[in-house]
């Protein structure tokens, strides 16, 4: 038990010999257990019902302006300053980590304040679909949009995750984007397929089969909601995603990896935003046109 305890540590902690000796025993630990053919019906079925009361909760913050944007308050201190100081502010809603049969649910809900930024600058940025590598990498490597309906998208993405393991996967996504009004703005963007990719842009790059899928990322939606305030703009983003299950003996080893990417990739995401956003109106590559 002393030894299990002591490896965890390590991995936490990123220590000289001993964390490389962890990241070892992690690799042949998790990466040798396939997550068997996809997600199950149970396993789907349960994040459904999950999303489905989740997205209710969603339309009621979207139907009230002052709902619209929730900062969970702190236990000491102002969020409003840290904000105001440009933090990224990111917090669980309900459980960071929901076991569900056969997977784990991970709900987070982040927020960014963007100086002197509108709306429609920030909407600028995140409908570029067809160049999202350049203010999202390294964590999208490349994208295109496919079709657009009015204020409805169908987009690829290829993304990467990198935490100790490093995992390609091509994704697909509808987003649709609404209003309250002009100042409250808001997309649902949920991934319709997530295929994980091995040897990427490599000579032996290939889609694995679901047979041979590790389940690092089943399912990815994301809630985005953008709101005009005086100085600047706030952009607040809720993400629901989908895991493979950790195996039996392995959660003391990779549990705390499991439960942290998806928190650090929200936070990355809303700073890659809020800099983009930035960068370009320095640049003054904005046309700063309403959307609609």
């Amino acid at each position: 038990m002393h030894c299990r305890a002591r490896l965890g540590h390590c991995i936490l902690r990123r220590e000289g010999r001993c964390s490389v000796l962890a990241v070892m025993a992690l690799l042949a630990a998790f990466a040798a257990t396939p997550a068997a053919a996809g997600p199950s019906a149970e396993t789907t079925k349960a994040f459904d019902e999950y999303v489905a009361k989740a997205e209710d909760q969603i339309r009621r913050q979207e139907s009230s302006f002052e709902a619209f944007v929730i900062v969970e308050p702190a236990s000491s201190g102002t969020r409003q300053a840290a904000l105001g100081r440009g933090d990224t502010i990111v917090d669980h809603r309900g459980p960071a980590m929901a076991q569900i049969p056969g997977g784990l649910i991970h709900h987070w809900a982040g927020t960014v304040f963007i100086p002197g930024a509108s709306v429609a600058q920030v909407l600028e940025v995140v409908q570029d679909y067809d160049h999202l590598e350049r203010y999202y990498s390294p964590e999208v490597l490349a994208s295109r949009l496919v079709a657009r309906k009015g204020n409805d998208f169908h987009i690829v993405l290829r993304m990467r995750e990198r935490k100790i393991l490093t995992v390609v996967l091509d994704s697909q996504f509808d987003v649709r984007y609404g209003r309250l009004d002009a100042d409250h703005q808001f997309s649902w963007s949920r991934s319709t397929r997530i295929t994980e990719v091995t040897d990427a842009d490599g000579p032996r790059e290939r889609a694995l089969s679901d047979a041979e899928n590790h389940g690092y990322l089943w399912r990815l939606n994301s809630y985005w909601r953008f709101v005009q305030v005086d100085g600047g703009a706030i952009v607040q983003c809720e993400a629901i995603s989908l895991t493979r299950d950790v195996p039996t003996g392995l959660g003391w080893l990779i549990g705390p990896l499991v439960r942290e990417i998806p928190r650090e990739s929200l936070e990355t995401a809303l700073r890659h935003t809020r800099d983009a956003v930035i960068e370009r109106a320095r640049r003054g590559d904005s046309t700063a046109t309403e959307r609609r």
